[in-house]
């Protein structure tokens, strides 16, 4: 296992596009299980490779159904909406109001290169279209309804901590 430190809000990376995985390496494989274990670690459900310092087209999701990996992933359809609380490991103990379509299909490859499809309703399309937002250089804050807030301020609404 090993930890990467996850890049903060004002690091330029977090804003640049990132380029496509044209073949999976050993060290792409490797910083897929580092984005997991980092994931876990700060008990997020998402993480995007710029976030660690890396501009591949790579992200790791989980939403408590087990670990998804996408490569080069892509939004097909997106459809509903949804307008909750927002947090991201890019912004450690912030939280806002954004809006995201409550329902989305998306293309990726997985670890051995071969095309998957997922479907995704409620958080686990808010988590896939929040991640594939920073392979653009894309962040929540920049969808933010109103002000950010201090998580400790979500706490004290609805009592559930983080």
């Amino acid at each position: 296992m090993a930890l990467r430190n996850i890049r903060i809000n004002d690091d330029p990376i977090l804003r640049k596009v990132c380029k496509p995985i044209t073949e999976i390496t050993p060290r792409i494989r490797e910083l897929a299980q580092d984005m997991l274990d980092t994931m876990y670690d700060a008990d997020g459900v998402g993480l995007a490779a710029p976030q660690v310092g890396v501009l591949k087209r790579i992200v790791v999701i989980d939403v408590g159904e087990g670990p998804i990996t996408m490569v080069n992933p892509e939004i097909l359809t997106s459809d509903g909406e949804q307008t909750g609380s927002e947090g991201c490991l890019s912004v450690p103990g912030k939280f806002g109001i954004v809006t995201r379509p409550n329902h989305v299909i998306a293309k990726y490859y997985d670890l051995d290169m071969n095309e998957q499809t997922i479907e995704g309703t409620e958080l686990l399309a808010r988590a896939i279209v929040h991640e594939l937002s920073h392979l653009d250089g894309d962040l929540y804050i920049d969808h933010v309804e109103g002000e950010l807030h201090d998580v400790s301020e979500l706490s004290e609404e609805d009592g559930s901590g983080e």
